[in-house]
Formats: structure tokens, C-alpha cells, sequence
């Protein structure tokens, strides 16, 4: 239901918002919010060559001769078309239109994500019809039971779940998405109201979204491109961050479910996650420069690597029950493989709700008023400038990846990827997730319409992570 009333609200209010820019005359041109892409020139207005007076005679031969002139003290510039109309462009459009964030969701994120889920799920169905997944449910019982009191004891989700969890654990985001969409498919079979979130359902998403993380791979890539001195160091404060909001998420989850996590099982899983993320910490900060983005980097694909081949290997260790169930192992692959792409078809209407109702936001200015609003009221109470500088990416971070990760680059270009704000940009962005997409993606590959309180709860979540990153980033640098 949150969910339906912030995607209702925010297409009224932002759609309401730009016609009543138009009509007063404080927007050229709508074409931007339909056709534009992002960072295109924003049209601010439009003249005719045979309209310029004896004064811009000059402009019109310069245009003429080279089809645009920065106008001296503005950051407007001309352009002259083909039809000899003269362009004013100032500034840059902050997402794409409405028909290319269709187009870019369909074909840079729907059909990736069309071909992970394609394997991974077969992968996965290898698990199930090994009966390996049922195994490793009744091995997580006694710390799942007690996370996930509604779900059956030794549920095949247990098994979905680890996986994901350990995918996001090691920065595998493109393997704990399939992973996480079987989960929910797994524990969608037992809730008797198919239109309702169920509590298991919700826990395990903000789980999900908290997303504890050992190795941040992507965000020190673009340290490293940035010229980060060392582009490893955010490691340490993305696993503190991560692992404070994972603990978070579990505790208002809980909260609001009435689940008591004062028991010797629980806490002995949480101590051995910390004396884990210690261990690896311990040995990451001794590593040196390239030494340590070579680590970092490898131990990623490597476990992911491992994963495909024990699954493989256990399949074949227990191929008999492949034969007594009348197949094989690539057959039960392909099967595996063909409900992966019937998922990715379901999703698709979700995405696109959702990121196209996000485009309009941007580009209606919304967006920047709050964020520009939010900084000065910041300003105000005298929080550090260079906090302030890397606000923008916090506020991003839940509706929009790629929006976050372009103020992050832009924070680490104009103030340095070694300044308090290039790192904390970087926190803001690897130890956060792009919440209102994940509700939206998860909920929508079972047809759940009423999410009930697990937007409310990863927002509040998301706000823990940004006020630890500042402590975090504050004390570690």
C-alpha cells in the first residue's frame, strides 16, 4: 500500500508541478521530459536568424560558422539547427525522458537481468531437484526458525536466502538478485494471502536491503579510476556501515513483529559474522596498494566460481536422483533456466513503473528542490561542509543507482576521491540499496500489492546507514 500511494503521489505531484512550470512560463519545453536523455542541454529558449537585430549580426555569423557560442559571463550557449533556429541551452536534463527510461530499462537492466536469472535459476534448480537445497534448510533451521518464525521448519527458502546473503556478502549483486527473487517465490507459496506481504517476506527484504557487505568491488573501481591513493581504504568503513544497518534492520524488523532476539543461537551467529568480517578486516588492512585491490578484487570471483562448480559437483554425486526422477543434470538445468526467464518477465511491468515514475520526479526539478532544501537546512544547524557535499548521494541512493553513483563521481571530481566527501559519496553509495527499485522488483515477482510496513522500515534503515557513514568516515579518516 506505501508503495501504490508513493508511486500515485509522486507521478500527480511532479507531473502537476511541470505543467504549472509551463504555464507560468518558468519552462521552455517539455521535450526533455518526454524524448531528452540525461545530461542532454536543457532548451531554455528559441530564436530565428531573421530575428536578430544589427547587434547580434556578429552572434549569427559566428553561429553560422560554428554551430555554438558560449555567451560571455552566462553558462548559456547558442545553437543554431538545421532549420536555422537558433537554440539557448543552459544547464543539463537529470534523467532521462519518459520514452528512454523505457527503453534503457528494457534494455540495459531487463535483459541482463533476463540472462542471471536465466542461469542462476538454473543453477538453483540443480540444488532443488538434488535435494541439496533441503539439506542446507535443515541445517539453517535452528538460526532461520528463529528469524523466520512463520515460515515452516527446513523451508527450501532457508537455502535461497543464504545464497543471497552470501552473494551480497562478497559484492555479488548481479548472483544475489536470482537468488533473492527464488526466495521470495519460495516463501510466496506458503502465504495464504498472495496479495499481502507476508513477515517473513518483509524481513527477509530488509535483510536484503541493509545488504552486509565484505568487498565493495564496484565502488573501489571507481576510486581507482578517480585516482584514489588508495582506493581500498573505503573497505573497512563499508563492512562497519553495512554490518551496523544489517543489525538495524533485523531489530526493527523485530520490533515490529514481536520476534525476541535475546537468545544464545542468534547472538552466536552474530558474534561469528563479526569474529568473520574481524578476520577479514584483520587481513585486508595488511595488505598493501595493489596487493590489496588484487585480494579484494579476485576473492569475489573466486567464491562465485566455487559456488558453480560444487553445485555441479554435488549434482553429479547424486545423479541417481536426477535418473529416478526421470531426467538429468542439464535438463534439470534448462527447466531451472526457463522459470529464471518467465520471473524476468513478470518483473518487467514493476520496473518500468517505477523508473519511469522516478524520471518524471527529476526532471520535474522536485528532486533538487528537496535536496537543495535538506543541505541548507543542514547548513543552518552547522553541519561540516564537506558532510553536506556528499548529502546528494544519500538522498539519491533509495530511488535511483545510476543518479547516486553520478553525485558520487561528481563529489569525487570537484572535491577529490581522498577528501571527506569523495569517501563519504562512496559509503553513501556501497553501503546503501536503490530501496524503492528493490521493494518494487521483489514485491512485483510475486504479484504481492500490499508491502505493508517494509518500505517504511528500509527508509528508516537507510537514514542508520547515512548517519553511520558520517560517524564512521569521521572516526576512520
Amino acid at each position: 500500500m506505501a508503495l501504490s500511494r508513493f508511486w500515485t503521489y509522486i507521478i500527480i505531484i511532479s507531473v502537476t508541478y511541470i505543467l504549472v512550470m509551463l504555464a507560468t512560463g518558468n519552462v521552455y519545453t517539455l521535450s526533455g521530459v518526454i524524448n531528452g536523455k540525461q545530461n542532454d542541454p536543457l532548451v531554455v529558449a528559441e530564436y530565428t536568424l531573421s530575428s536578430l537585430n544589427d547587434i547580434d549580426t556578429l552572434l549569427a555569423q559566428r553561429l553560422t560558422a560554428e554551430k555554438m557560442v558560449l555567451f560571455s559571463g552566462t553558462d548559456s550557449a547558442y545553437h543554431l539547427t538545421n532549420t536555422n533556429v537558433i537554440q539557448v541551452v543552459k544547464g543539463s536534463q537529470p534523467a532521462d525522458g519518459i520514452f528512454q527510461t523505457c527503453k534503457n530499462t528494457m534494455f540495459d537492466l531487463w535483459l541482463p537481468l533476463i540472462g542471471y536469472l536465466t542461469f542462476f535459476c538454473g543453477l538453483l534448480n540443480l540444488l532443488n531437484d538434488s535435494n541439496a537445497t533441503t539439506k542446507l534448510a535443515k541445517l539453517l533451521t535452528p538460526v532461520f526458525a528463529r528469524i523466520f518464525p512463520d515460515l515452516p521448519k527446513g523451508h527450501p527458502a532457508y537455502g535461497y536466502m543464504t545464497m543471497n546473503f552470501a552473494a551480497n556478502f562478497l559484492g555479488l549483486d548481479n548472483a544475489a538478485t536470482p537468488f533473492g527473487l527464488k526466495a521470495m517465490e519460495s516463501m510466496q507459496e506458503v502465504n495464504k494471502d498472495k496479495d499481502v506481504a507476508t513477515n517473513s517476506q518483509i524481513m527477509f527484504l530488509c535483510l536484503h536491503a541493509a545488504g552486509l557487505t565484505l568487498i565493495p568491488t564496484s565502488i573501489i573501481g571507481y576510486r581507482a579510476a578517480q585516482g584514489a591513493a588508495n582506493p581500498a581504504d573505503i573497505m573497512i568503513p563499508t563492512i562497519i556501515t553495512s554490518f551496523i544497518g544489517t543489525l538495524a534492520a533485523l531489530v526493527f524488523v523485530s520490533i515490529k513483529q514481536r520476534i525476541n532476539l535475546i537468545n544464545p543461537v542468534i547472538l552466536l551467529l552474530f558474534s561469528f559474522v563479526g569474529g568473520l568480517i574481524g578476520l577479514a578486516m584483520y587481513y585486508i588492512s595488511g595488505l598493501e596498494g595493489l596487493s590489496k585491490i588484487h585480494f579484494t578484487g579476485n576473492l569475489s570471483n573466486v567464491v562465485l566460481l566455487l559456488i558453480i562448480l560444487l553445485i555441479v559437483f554435488y549434482s553429479v554425486l547424486n545423479e541417481k536422483i536426477f535418473t529416478g526422477n526421470q531426467t538429468n543434470i542439464f535438463d534439470s538445468f534448462i527447466h531451472g533456466a526457463k522459470d529464471g526467464f518467465t520471473t524476468g518477465v513478470r518483473v518487467l511491468p514493476y520496473m518500468v513503473a517505477m523508473l519511469v515514475a522516478l524520471s518524471i520526479f527529476r526532471n520535474s526539478g522536485l528532486m533538487l528542490m528537496v535536496m537543495n532544501g535538506l543541505t541548507s537546512l543542514l547548513s543552518l544547524f552547522g553541519v561540516d561542509e564537506q558532510i553536506i557535499n556528499a548529502i546528494p548521494v544519500a538522498l539519491m541512493r533509495p530511488f535511483s543507482a545510476g543518479g547516486s553513483r553520478g553525485f558520487m563521481l561528481d563529489a569525487m571530481k570537484t572535491f577529490g576521491p581522498d577528501s571527506l566527501s569523495g569517501r563519504l559519496s562512496c559509503l553513501f553509495q556501497g553501503a546503501a540499496e536503490t530501496t524503492f527499485y528493490v521493494v518494487a522488483l521483489y514485491f512485483g515477482s510475486v504479484q504481492v500489492k500490499n508491502s505493508r510496513y517494509a518500505l517504511s522500515v528500509m527508509l528508516l534503515v537507510d537514514f542508520v546507514c547515512v548517519i553511520t557513514s558520517i560517524i564512521v568516515c569521521k572516526f576512520y579518516f
